[in-house]
């Protein structure tokens, strides 16, 4: 298989935390649920060649990074909170690719609202 026919991506799906966010003081007055979805596309040419976590990016980086960022500040804006969590992805090197999206699962009785956002490594 040819090295361009390879696509590896790594996810992190439905991973809720709470956060202060939101423009209204009714989000305001304290911290609200949001789901966080994100979808990264590997470089092809870092293939693990053993059995060994130090060949691979470490889904624990993603987890605590997006944990860290969520209790760092308040965040008006869920596209806000999507272009922190984009920075946090593509400062690894291996990231080609990275799709974001958050939801507030509360703000409505009956639907979720979201924003979900994608950027690409600038020349690859």
């Amino acid at each position: 298989m040819a090295l361009h026919d390879v696509s590896r991506r790594i996810f992190l799906r439905d991973f809720r935390l709470e956060v202060s966010i939101g423009i209204h003081s009714f989000e305001r007055a304290r911290p609200q649920a949001v789901l966080v979805n994100v979808d990264l596309l590997l470089d092809p040419a870092r293939v693990p060649q053993a059995d060994d976590i130090a060949e691979v990016l470490d889904y624990d980086f993603l987890r605590d990074g997006i944990r860290a960022l969520a209790v760092a500040r308040h965040f008006d804006l869920q596209e806000t909170l999507c272009e922190a969590i984009l920075d946090l992805c593509l400062a690894r090197g291996e990231v080609i690719e990275a799709r974001v999206s958050t939801e507030k699962p509360d703000v409505y009785p009956d639907t979720r609202v979201g924003y979900e956002v994608i950027r690409r490594r600038g020349g690859v």
